[in-house]
């Protein structure tokens, strides 16, 4: 296929390679230039979205929030401009659920079909092609993109109609802030009550308590490496996306507010841009004490 894709961050780039080396002939943009082993593995550069549009049959975009899928979009030399009749767009960002059905709209009454494509699994799982895809959007459209979608990730299922990608993402993102809540608490509790967190974590993985998140995020914890990975900053507009989304359900989802406020601590203390897991300095910051073992006062 001839494919499009625009957003080339930390997820975005290795998603990208997958296709390239797939066998595809990729076009790609990005605000701050293609990178080079893109390039070297065979992308060719275009000047903005509109030309991406203009020459893919598939426009993949993968960037941080709703505003940015919207500018590339419909804004000026945006991917509307340059659209056809019959070509897919697939959003792969995480937005919002509301927005997305919106722009699904746009997309399709230029003869267009819009598929809302988000991912899971972190720069580890775009790194190996191992992402879950959670889609929303019409069988058909899914159909064409599905050998794209098997590239770049493992569990891919179409959830149901427009928007409802995006629904499960932020479903999915309040199990992981949720998650690492947990382990942060656990590990930081036995690491307080004198135990070896490294050692804890190892025996917990053995048990039901054995999560991802506990194999990947605690040791992230044990070892103190909060570099990204997935920002804080990101997990808070996901939940944020969960908060507005619930109270327009009228619901409550308290612990995902928890999680919240949690991340908020942590972009109060710099840490915007720190991995998600990083979490646990919040936890660390309450209970005086460091899982590394060390009183934070």
């Amino acid at each position: 296929m001839n494919v499009g894709f625009i957003g080339l961050g930390i997820m975005g780039q290795p998603m990208a390679l997958h296709l390239v080396k797939g066998g595809h002939t990729l076009y790609a943009h990005t605000r701050s230039g293609v990178p080079a082993a893109l390039k070297e593995a065979g992308a060719q550069e275009s000047a903005s979205p509109k030309d991406i549009a203009e020459r893919a049959d598939v426009i993949i975009t993968m960037l941080p929030d709703t505003p940015d899928v919207e500018r590339v979009l419909f804004g000026e030399n945006g991917v509307a401009e340059g659209l056809s009749s019959g070509k897919i767009v697939v959003d792969m960002s995480s937005i919002s659920p509301i927005a997305t059905k919106a722009f699904a709209e746009r997309i399709e009454a230029k003869g267009c079909e819009y598929v809302d494509a988000p991912v899971s699994g972190g720069d580890v799982g775009a790194k190996a092609g191992s992402l879950t895809i959670m889609a929303g959007g019409k069988q058909a459209a899914f159909d064409r993109v599905k050998p794209l979608f098997e590239l770049m990730g493992k569990n891919i299922t179409l959830v149901g109609g427009a928007g409802d990608g995006q629904t499960t993402k932020v479903a999915n993102q309040i199990i992981v802030a949720l998650t690492i809540e947990a382990v942060g608490e656990a590990l930081l509790f036995a690491a307080k009550a004198g135990a070896d967190p490294a050692k804890v974590r190892g025996a917990l993985m053995g048990g039901f308590a054995n999560s991802r998140i506990l194999e990947l995020h605690g040791e992230r914890m044990v070892k103190r490496n909060f570099d990204p990975g997935f920002r804080i900053e990101l997990h808070q507009k996901d939940l944020n996306l969960a908060l507005q989304g619930a109270k327009e359900l009228q619901m409550s989802l308290p612990n995902t507010a928890s999680c919240l406020q949690l991340f908020n601590a942590c972009t109060a203390q710099g840490g915007g841009k720190w991995d998600h897991s990083g979490m646990v300095r919040a936890l660390e910051t309450l209970a005086n004490f460091s899982i590394g073992g060390t009183a934070k006062g």
